[in-house]
């Protein structure tokens, strides 16, 4: 069975992908299964019935995911598609601890099969401009961000598995912050994680931006196994034809070199085992 849990459409303020030449592309490569996981970031961005003026971005909308276009059109897909693929309705939540109360609400709204909780920004500051580094130390912002982290998987529940975990490190200008050094926390984020019945995702997309290891570390996986994890999913983070199911045998790979018998897709928000 060949998935791809990670999958970003038109919907998504960073991708111009027509979301039914997703499906298409996918039945192409001869993806079983895809879950549409396009973003919601509050904080930073509002919502298209919000009444707030929407900013634009490159020429692009900067805002969240027209709810209501989204899940008719996946609904309709669904049908169109169902002797070909099977199409599940996710997010990808960017959660910060002031903006739980939103997600909690949006996650009511709509009958979700699968949420990926990533932390996209800390403070209201982004990443890849250098906001949220900007005036600390390494130490200080890889600390803060597995903080964040922390916070938010102590206090929010309705989400599936944990996205991209060592995200921070695509965006770290000083090269990667040595594992041992926040080891602590991110054990503590997995364990709450286990304990809650949920689990993590490797994303393959750290191919494309020219990292050395996996997202998350092998460290990080190893670990994760060690504590009792098992509920894993593999997604490319698509956002062009060309990242489409990339690398998902590989991940397989990894996974089964590592120990991990199964990975997850999700149905309803509860993970169903397939053998690796």
């Amino acid at each position: 069975m060949l998935t791809d849990y990670h999958v970003h459409t038109q919907y998504s303020d960073d991708s111009v992908y027509p979301m039914e030449d997703v499906v298409r592309d996918a039945i192409a490569l001869g993806l079983d299964e895809i879950c549409v996981t396009d973003h919601v970031d509050y904080g930073i961005k509002v919502d298209w019935d919000s009444g707030e003026k929407i900013r634009y971005r490159n020429g692009e909308p900067f805002a969240n995911v027209d709810y209501p276009r989204y899940v008719a059109q996946i609904a309709e897909l669904q049908e169109k598609y169902k002797d070909a693929i099977t199409i599940k309705l996710g997010l990808e939540f960017g959660v910060q601890t002031h903006t739980i109360p939103q997600y909690e609400a949006l996650f009511r709204r709509y009958p979700f099969d699968f949420i990926i909780l990533s932390i996209h920004q800390v403070e209201d500051k982004e990443f890849w401009t250098q906001d949220f580094q900007q005036g600390r130390t390494q130490s200080e912002y890889n600390e803060r961000y597995y903080e964040e982290m922390l916070d938010v998987v102590k206090a929010y529940k309705n989400y599936s598995v944990l996205g991209h975990l060592d995200l921070i490190k695509r965006y770290d200008n000083a090269g990667i912050y040595p594992f041992e050094k926040v080891r602590p926390l991110i054990t503590e984020i997995l364990k709450t994680v286990i304990a809650d019945g949920k689990g993590i995702e490797l994303n393959t997309s750290f191919h494309r931006y020219g990292l050395a290891e996996p997202m998350p570390s092998v460290e990080i996986l190893r670990l994760y196994k060690d504590l009792g994890g098992s509920i894993l999913t593999i997604g490319s983070d698509s956002h062009t034809p060309a990242h489409l199911g990339t690398y998902i045998e590989e991940a397989k790979t990894l996974l089964r070199e590592l120990g991990f018998t199964s990975y997850c897709t999700y149905e309803k928000m509860k993970p169903i085992f397939h053998s690796l």
